[in-house]
């Protein structure tokens, strides 16, 4: 294919609908939100929620669209109908977050200094309800957008510039992580590396300085290795602007969160600093008391739950309560993990043939129909309600709420040295593993998402993994 050809292509490749019209629908989402919580903050006041005293009506009927139009504004100021905001990353709820405080604050401070006598319920209502309400449409928002990506709609043509091993890698986090909304049309390599295509087939339609074929398509990454010069760039950055082209620079560090990297330009270089990993934090006291707290609450509200799953398994078939097996743990300590028994008593005697009938060699073992799995055990495991005795492992100290999977012996001592950093932090009893398919993940993308939270820890991780953890045991994804 010559490069006239390939331009030809691009150039007629057709723009996914719908792309540019994100920003305009959530400026009417916003809208609709601010609007109708000024209409709920003045039906309380007028209901009597608030003292009516206190009210004054002027005062509100014409703060009410002074409000909803300048709050509109501030999101537009910090940047919340930015394109590339949508879809993916906390900035976006930063901004509408920030956006309300900074509306909140401005309301009073002209309230106080030009002494009007706003309702305070009013005032109240209105923050109270709107701020929490732009979040979640703006969370609803982005699953939409998620699901019409992965259905192929809303998708951003893009061309990968580098080496070819960076092309690939690039391309591979974009082909996995589909809800992004990236489609790889092809890879521009450097001049003196030419061929038809990258190993893993991605055509190779130019290299790093043909212009020309970038005008066709919507995001250009610049990927490691793409032999281009920092006045190069400068110029394909002035050539793009007029072509509505964005272009992204892929460093070559993957798996790294954004609370760990800073960018800092110094004398018109951009530096970018990446932190050490969190891992060490992760086993300080803070951590440990939270999950201390955690693992007794539940255990006493759930105490009900034991007891009916107990009653459900000797009914069942008489045989122990409980199975116990050896797991590892912190700093590569083994450990008693506790589970309901799910399976036949003779599971682990089982296990041998199974592995011979299906070939299975390393790493975790997972069948969707396993024959060892009793009737009750079933759908024990579709809710995960087989593990919740690992909370008394939490309570010990074995394990954590959240953390990496628990991995067996003959597991650990196949793992290499990259695998071994998951023994840096306890095991979790739920983890990004879970939250991100359970037992449908490949063991390599398991291993992945471990070393991502050991490198990347946090607390408000934690907290937001507990939080999608009750909608995929409830979605029972990957549960078998």
């Amino acid at each position: 294919m010559t490069l006239t050809d390939t331009v030809t292509r691009l150039r007629t490749r057709p723009r996914s609908r719908g792309v540019g019209l994100i920003p305009y629908l959530a400026f009417g989402l916003d809208f609709l939100v601010i609007l109708a919580t000024t209409l709920a903050a003045l039906a309380s006041r007028n209901m009597g929620f608030f003292d009516p005293a206190a009210d004054i009506d002027d005062g509100v009927g014409l703060a009410g669209p002074l409000v909803l139009v300048a709050w509109l504004g501030l999101i537009w100021l910090v940047g919340g109908y930015r394109s590339d905001k949508f879809g993916a990353g906390t900035e976006e709820y930063k901004q509408v977050l920030n956006a309300g405080l900074l509306m909140a604050g401005l309301l009073c401070a002209i309230c106080y200094l030009g002494q009007i006598p706003l309702s305070r319920g009013f005032s109240f209502t209105l923050f109270a309800v709107g701020i929490p309400a732009l979040l979640v449409e703006r969370r609803t928002m982005r699953r939409l957008i998620h699901r019409a990506r992965a259905r192929g709609s809303l998708l951003q043509r893009v061309l990968i510039a580098g080496s070819v091993e960076q092309v690939d890698e690039v391309a591979a986090v974009l082909r996995r992580e589909r809800w992004l909304g990236y489609q790889v049309l092809g890879a521009l390599t450097p001049a003196h590396d030419r061929r038809p295509e990258t190993p893993s087939g991605i055509p190779v339609v130019g290299n790093a300085h043909d212009v020309t074929v970038m005008h066709g398509v919507d995001v250009v990454f610049f990927a490691g290795g793409s032999d281009t010069s920092a006045s190069q760039m400068r110029s394909i950055v002035w050539d793009l602007e007029s072509h509505d082209v964005q272009i992204v620079v892929a460093p070559s560090v993957s798996e790294i969160s954004s609370d760990r990297v800073r960018v800092r330009p110094v004398g018109g270089l951009p530096l970018m600093h990446i932190a050490p990993p969190t891992y060490e934090a992760a086993a300080r006291l803070g951590k440990r008391a939270f999950d201390l707290v955690g693992s007794a609450v539940l255990l006493a509200v759930l105490s009900p739950l034991f007891l009916a799953v107990s009653l459900a398994i000797r009914v069942r078939d008489g045989g122990p309560l409980l199975f116990r097996q050896t797991r590892v743990g912190l700093r590569g300590k083994e450990f008693t993990c506790l589970k309901f028994r799910s399976m036949v008593v003779d599971a682990e005697e089982r296990l041998r043939a199974l592995h011979l009938l299906t070939g299975h060699e390393a790493g975790l073992f997972k069948l969707k129909e396993d024959p060892r799995v009793t009737k009750s055990g079933r759908w024990l495991r579709r809710y995960s309600i087989d593990e919740l005795p690992q909370l008394v492992n939490v309570l010990r100290g074995d394990m954590s709420l959240v953390g990496p999977r628990p991995p067996l012996p003959h597991e650990v001592a196949d793992y290499g040295d990259d695998t071994v950093r998951r023994l840096h932090v306890r095991p979790g009893l739920t983890g990004l593993w879970q939250v991100s398919g359970r037992s449908d993940l490949s063991w390599e993308d398991a291993v992945r998402l471990d070393l991502y939270y050991v490198d990347n820890w946090s607390m408000m991780q934690d907290l937001s993994i507990l939080l999608r953890t009750f909608g995929a045991v409830l979605g029972s994804r990957g549960a078998y």
